[in-house]
């Protein structure tokens, strides 16, 4: 009785257990027949439109893939800022024309560098894009990863809201790549002329835009990046020069080998560039926070120069990893106490099993005239035996 009794238990859960199993089950989708739909990549959006404000391209753009293509006597330094495509197309509108050469970088900080590289120290600011400026006919701006040359045959009242409608259509890159250089934000604020700013990661960059020291002393190969700005202190024009570096021990070499080259002065190999022969040997001065070193020249006197150079203070932004909340110790130690509870749980339940079960027997004994246990009742096979 007791074997059927299990045999029918163990039949009863396993038929449940199926029967969860297939409701849990996902019901099988039958294949899709047909035509098969093929989802496409978006088209890129072109950098250049056909039209523009009433302009008509004479053609359409012509999609540009190597700096040496678009504008041969600067690739070098389009290269280091990372240049990766372009377009170039010629607009025309009644009897004027007005060209566009689209330059197109891997991140915003290579279309910023490219600006600045360009843009010549003392050319008006304009309203358009992340960043503009313009030398009579020929406008410069950039947005995004874009650096937009803009030249009219003649410059008009409505040129700049026309610009201002091609930037808007220009394609915006997303998360890091839209970022602007991040040592732009050491540069101290007061007494800045903005429109003299030039950011440079490479040695053709820095040269072309007025770099202050050679270019093999920065040390580009080491992974260097730099800003150049003026400022205009009371005492007379300065010009600050920071270099960024990958470590704070790479920043401090190069601020030794710097410093030893501007007190070598007309012995100094290479030789001085025009910039420093032009400033005041005591305004010279050098100095490094962190990663950055920092080279004050120009012909203020050296109390301004020394309080400029102090405003440049690295600051290092600690970001928090989150850690997890339990170590796996703790999980291993919870998964052991899980065990444990179980052990109990069972060894309770079996113990509170059998005790019903027994007092249920005990009862049924003592119910039927029987001593409660039956290790007294003397059970033997009788012969009955007679001579």
């Amino acid at each position: 009785m007791r074997r059927i009794a299990m045999a029918v238990c163990v039949a009863v859960v396993a038929g449940g257990a199926a029967g969860v199993w297939a409701q849990g089950a996902p019901a099988k989708v039958a294949a899709p027949t047909g035509a098969t739909h093929l989802v496409l990549p978006p088209v890129p959006k072109a950098l250049l439109p056909e039209t523009l404000a009433g302009w008509e391209a004479k053609a359409p753009a012509e999609r540009v893939q190597t700096a040496a293509a678009l504008d041969p006597a600067n690739a070098p330094a389009l290269k280091e800022y990372g240049f990766t495509d372009g377009a170039t197309c010629v607009y025309k509108r009644g009897g004027e024309t007005l060209t566009l050469d689209a330059l197109r970088f891997q991140d915003a900080s290579g279309a910023y560098g490219a600006y600045t590289y360009y843009r010549q120290s003392g050319w008006p600011k304009e309203q358009i894009g992340s960043g503009a400026t313009s030398n009579k006919n020929r406008v410069l701006f950039w947005v995004g990863n874009t650096l937009v040359d803009a030249t009219f045959s003649h410059i008009g009242p409505m040129s700049g809201s026309e610009l201002r409608e091609l930037a808007h259509g220009i394609p915006l890159p997303e998360g890091s790549q839209a970022l602007a250089p991040p040592i732009l934000a050491n540069l101290p604020q007061a007494s800045l002329d903005g429109q003299t700013t030039h950011y440079a990661v490479g040695p053709a960059g820095y040269a072309g835009s007025g770099g202050v020291l050679p270019a093999e002393l920065v040390g580009f190969d080491r992974g260097a990046e730099t800003a150049t700005a003026n400022y205009t202190l009371r005492s007379g024009p300065a010009t600050l020069t920071i270099i960024d570096y990958p470590t704070p021990q790479m920043a401090a070499a190069m601020e030794t080998k710097i410093r030893d080259y501007i007190k070598a002065g007309k012995q100094a190999h290479p030789a001085w560039t025009k910039a420093l022969t032009d400033s005041d040997a005591a305004s010279l001065e050098v100095r490094r926070s962190g990663p950055l070193v920092a080279l004050v020249s120009g012909d203020a006197i050296p109390e301004e120069s020394h309080k400029l150079l102090a405003l440049v203070h690295f600051e290092s932004d600690l970001m928090s990893v989150p850690q997890p909340m339990e170590s796996e110790v703790a999980k291993t130690g919870k998964l052991l106490m899980g065990i444990a509870s179980l052990v109990v749980i069972g060894c309770s339940a079996a113990l509170l099993l059998g005790f019903f079960m027994g007092g249920f027997r005990v009862l049924y004994r003592i119910a039927r005239g029987k001593p409660a246990s039956s290790m007294y009742e003397v059970e033997f096979t009788s012969l009955n035996l007679r001579d």
